[in-house]
């Protein structure tokens, strides 16, 4: 795994170029790439990207959708993914699937974890149970580490 990220550049769903390295380092950071199209991200990694958002409080948690191909994705498009059409976590759009390959994802969902400093600890993909166990662990471990 790639050492310290400095930049993770993106656009917020308004069409601002951000870093997100200025906006969360400090706090161990949960990063989910998503896409509307997959199942698994829309069914069950978004809903465990909030419950992990709940149960870890010492933790930052966003979502970045990467876009495959020439589709289109709008900042409506990701607000109709929400019943009361308000985003649970902040969620951006990857440039080019940039951070994507940065990261080396092996498909949607995947979730990469940073420590408080920007050092991705785990890379893990998917969201079925091993998936699930794997990156809980991982929570776990880095959380009690940043106390």
């Amino acid at each position: 795994m790639q050492t310290k990220t400095e930049k993770i550049t993106v656009k917020s769903l308004d069409g601002n170029t951000l870093n997100l390295m200025d906006i969360y380092r400090g706090k161990p950071l949960l990063i989910l790439f998503f896409n509307i199209h997959c199942l698994g991200c829309v069914g069950r990694a978004i809903p465990l990207a909030y419950d992990y958002l709940q149960e870890f409080k010492d933790l930052n948690v966003v979502a970045i959708h990467t876009t495959f191909g020439k589709e289109m994705i709008s900042k409506d498009d990701i607000l109709n993914l929400f019943t009361m059409k308000e985003l649970p976590f902040p969620i951006y759009f990857d440039i080019e699937k940039t951070n994507y390959e940065t990261f080396e994802c092996e498909g949607t969902p995947h979730w990469i974890l940073l420590d408080k400093e920007g050092n991705p600890t785990r890379s893990i993909f998917g969201s079925q149970d091993g998936s699930q166990t794997r990156l809980i662990y991982a929570l776990e471990e880095l959380t009690r580490e940043s106390e």
